[in-house]
């Protein structure tokens, strides 16, 4: 019988006695292919010896002699007084298997992908530098209240009741999803009850299931154009045809898009703040919209990322409330107004979809935490998030002053950039010649992520520019992070 080892690091490593291999021999093999590949990184305490032996249920000496052989050889070296640590010396070719995925010279497999897994490569994305300066839609995670947020989550852990303990509902809480009702209701003119609210891990889970509902293979999708990359990946993953439908100062056009594509099964747009580029849908265009869906029989996904955030007047209504005909499927996220790591987003559906939207979310993932739900439920009732948004809607209203009186000192002969009425980012122009994701890559190396403009749009395109999130950047930092943007784009300059 193998005997598994017991330490976290190690745990995929193990041992038979049965074998015609030495137990210390198959031990320094099982670690040595452990630092190979990564799962032991450079620097790693290993267990001590006797430890290492009491999990294994083997003698000390076997591990010693394990070990021995790893210093010998170089993978390990000895402290004094501190234990044996992998060391930081490898060659930086034996730690390359990990990394290529294949062994050197070994050819990379060939792998058969389907079309929709095929539109991916190459593709894949990482949120690890999300927190850096001049991120689009972080947040100003400072200011947020984390004492009142933590009582209210002691408040249920302390005792749970059992409907949090035992499958939480595929729609989500009750609680939250009246409290989500009653704030939409509210904040945003969104006309619901609390059935037809359902509680997702994000608004990018939502967009994912719209589009998996309303789209066979091959359909044509409206989307805007420049607009959100999470939506065109949703398209593509339901093997659907993403149809870029380029926006001007109005917004969304449904006269364009009908040129494109007539037969198309389902709009996808922001229509309170168009992402990236700012723009507000006019009334009319929002009422030619609901009136094409009434009498084609189609939908409208409305993504709804931040409205909250708007500061000239109140935040305007949602396209929901205007809907006669139940035709909106209207999207949130709390990842705006709180913290993405919270991963709640949310989504309002028409009475007689709600049934088959929670079949959909069950065939994915059941249900999702429930005492979280239950303290945000808390937080959205007691006025913590209205008072947490008003102050940080003051906040990010001076973020912007600032930073945009920077970007036009010290670029203003370069770039053009104005004042956004809403929203957490501003997006500067770059003339012609300077590549935006030039500067984006030189950004990231100098500790800030902007994002290059350019990125957002599908269809071949001219215009360059930045997104540069204020939201969750501190005045005091802008200015000598605005100098280090002014030399990377000078330095771009024809």
């Amino acid at each position: 019988m193998s005997r598994r080892l017991k330490n976290a690091q190690l745990q995929t490593l193990t041992l038979d006695p049965e074998s015609a291999i030495a137990l210390h021999q198959q031990l320094f093999l099982a670690l040595r292919q452990a630092i190979l590949e990564g799962r032991l990184r450079p620097d790693t305490r290993l267990p001590s010896s006797r430890s290492l032996a009491t999990d294994l249920n083997v003698s000390r000496n076997t591990v010693l002699s394990a070990y021995d052989q790893l210093m010998a050889e170089g993978y390990l070296i000895s402290r004094v007084g501190a234990g044996s640590y992998v060391s930081d010396q490898l060659p930086d070719d034996l730690l390359q298997r990990k990394t290529e995925g294949h062994a050197p010279g070994v050819q990379a497999r060939e792998i058969y992908l389907s079309k929709m897994a095929a539109a991916f490569m190459g593709k894949t994305r990482s949120s690890e530098k999300r927190g850096l300066p001049f991120s689009p839609g972080l947040p100003a995670l400072e200011t947020f209240p984390f004492e009142d947020w933590a009582r209210l989550l002691s408040r249920h852990w302390r005792r749970p009741g059992r409907e949090y303990l035992v499958d939480n509902p595929v729609g989500g809480a009750k609680i939250l999803r009246e409290a989500l009702a009653s704030y939409l209701g509210q904040t945003r003119a969104v006309r619901c009850h609390p059935d037809q609210v359902i509680i997702l891990s994000g608004s990018q889970q939502a967009i994912h299931l719209v589009v998996r509902a309303f789209a066979e293979p091959g359909d044509a999708v409206w989307m805007e154009e420049p607009g959100y990359p999470g939506i065109r990946d949703s398209i593509l993953s339901a093997g659907a045809v993403p149809i870029s439908v380029p926006v001007d100062e109005e917004g969304f056009a449904l006269a364009r898009a009908r040129e494109i594509a007539p037969a198309a099964r389902l709009a996808c747009i922001s229509p309170s703040h168009q992402y990236p580029l700012g723009q507000t849908m006019s009334l009319a265009r929002r009422l030619d919209l609901l009136k094409w869906a009434k009498e084609e029989g189609r939908f409208i996904l409305e993504d709804d990322y931040d409205s909250e955030y708007r500061y000239a007047g109140r935040p305007l209504s949602s396209l929901q409330g205007l809907d006669d005909d139940n035709r909106v499927l209207y999207v949130g996220t709390m990842s705006k107004v709180m913290f993405s790591g919270l991963r709640v987003g949310y989504m309002v559906v028409p009475d007689d979809l709600v049934d088959i939207f929670l079949a959909l979310r069950q065939n994915i993932d059941s249900h999702s935490p429930s005492v979280p739900e239950a303290a945000l439920a808390d937080f959205i009732n007691e006025g913590y998030l209205a008072a947490h948004v008003r102050r940080t809607r003051l906040l990010y209203e001076a973020r912007q002053k600032c930073l945009l009186s920077l970007l036009q000192e010290k670029l203003g002969d370069i770039i053009m950039v104005a004042p956004q009425g809403s929203g957490m980012h501003l997006v500067a122009y770059l003339p012609p010649g300077i590549k935006d994701k030039e500067v984006e890559r030189e950004a990231a190396k100098a500790g800030m992520l902007v994002r290059a403009l350019s990125g957002f749009y599908n269809l071949p395109t001219d215009q360059t520019g930045l997104i540069l999130g204020f939201a969750g950047t501190p005045e005091q930092e802008m200015p000598h992070l605005v100098d280090r943007l002014t030399d990377i784009i000078r330095s771009k300059a024809p």
